[in-house]
């Protein structure tokens, strides 16, 4: 169905008087018909599902707009703060938008913002954009490990660049090289808008620690893809999401986190875990996504699409820029308020480099196995670093 079910709703308001009670059921109804691809999953299905049926309220109370006038639903799993790419969704892309279109158009722009799980969390985010709940979503790709197995790539060869502007142009080039990447958003009735990510990659932790020896049998956080890089420390991996981070330090569910400064700061983990040891895994290009429901976009005037799609390879830029400036500000921020901030050995970072030398590669024949060109893409990321001049601590090989 390419017309959205609220603009069935202004339309049914303005062509006679209903009763909003049934216009009520009947959106339950197609509710339940959309999300039936993410049925299999309860938890994510009730989350969704309520907060379907909470925006619907807000456009029956609220009254429609004229015809001139979009409405789209933005949102987020992180919350606006600590997030650099979700403060530059409401700061830049959601402004940005609205100016434009009321500039150059005869139309005006509506955004419905929700972040911070509002609407649906750190890991709902993409099957939210895929029911069409959220008109454009933004996520963290390691959050989707099997759907979005290879577009983690960045986080299967660590110890890049950490300049997070440079990286997000590199993985811009990866993007271009290879269209699958981008294509495979389509499976899931979505299309990319843009590619963000994150700034470089340290470690944060409760104690403090002198050698790696001293990190074994140690409980440390991370997104998923990036926790294999503590195998060479001996630590126990656990898989979390920022939002739980300080509560389980706190409370010594796990006693670290792998954590880039301006996130570690924004959530305030440097207060149960003060020690912050300059690791340097790199920036992670491509870690966040943000896309855009297909039916939503198709059901858009051409101009609006196209000022869409402008402002998101703005937005691109401006996040990669404001991600740079993050790690800055935080580690200032850092030293202000009492952490202890180190620098590891570039000895014992060449080891750390070295103990991962076939983990690439590894990533890569596992994509493989999924029927994914792995070793493609992730050969393909290597060499663009490569071209850009970068002195890597070890030698990746991809077979």
């Amino acid at each position: 169905m390419k017309k959205h079910v609220f603009s069935s709703i202004c339309t049914s308001f303005a062509l006679k008087r209903v009763d909003k009670t049934v216009i009520f059921e009947n959106i339950k109804n197609n509710i339940d018909k959309w999300l039936s691809p993410v049925k299999k999953n309860i938890h994510i299905y009730n989350r969704i599902w309520l907060s379907a049926l909470m925006l619907t309220g807000i456009f029956l109370l609220g009254g429609c707009s004229d015809s001139s006038t979009i409405t789209l639903r933005i949102g987020a799993g992180h919350p606006v703060g600590p997030t650099v790419y979700a403060n530059e969704m409401r700061d830049f892309f959601v402004p940005e938008v609205t100016r434009r279109i009321a500039e150059e158009t005869d139309h005006e722009i509506n955004f419905v913002q929700g972040y911070g799980g509002s609407i649906a969390q750190v890991a709902e985010v993409l099957e939210a954009v895929q029911a069409g709940i959220l008109d454009i979503g933004a996520y963290c790709v390691c959050f989707e490990p099997a759907k979005l197995f290879l577009h983690n790539f960045s986080y299967y060869v660590p110890f890049g660049p950490q300049d997070a502007v440079e990286v997000m142009a590199l993985t811009r080039g990866v993007y271009d090289l290879n269209p699958w990447l981008e294509e495979q958003f389509g499976v899931y009735s979505q299309r990319l808008l843009a590619i963000n990510g994150w700034d470089s990659y340290h470690l944060g932790t409760v104690k403090p620690w002198e050698t790696v020896e001293d990190l074994n049998g140690v409980k440390i956080a991370g997104a998923g893809p990036n926790l294999p890089w503590l195998e060479y420390a001996g630590v126990i991996p656990v898989q979390s999401a920022l939002p739980d981070g300080y509560l389980s330090m706190q409370t010594g569910v796990y006693s670290g986190w792998l954590m880039f400064p301006s996130s570690y700061y924004g959530y305030k983990f440097h207060e149960p875990a003060p020690y912050y040891t300059l690791i340097g895994f790199g920036a992670m290009g491509g870690a966040v996504a943000l896309t855009m429901n297909n039916s939503s976009f198709e059901r858009l005037p051409f101009e609006v699409q196209q000022i869409i799609l402008e402002v998101a390879r703005e937005y691109e830029l401006r996040a990669a820029q404001a991600l740079n400036e993050g790690q800055e500000i935080a580690l200032q921020a850092l030293s202000d308020a009492g952490a202890h901030i180190r620098e590891l050995p570039p000895e014992v970072r060449a080891n750390w480099a070295n103990s991962l030398g076939e983990f690439p590669n590894a990533m890569a024949q596992d994509a493989n196995s999924r029927g994914m060109p792995g070793s493609e893409i992730i050969r393909s990321y290597i060499e663009e670093i490569d071209r850009s001049g970068y002195n890597w601590p070890v030698k990746y090989i991809i077979d």
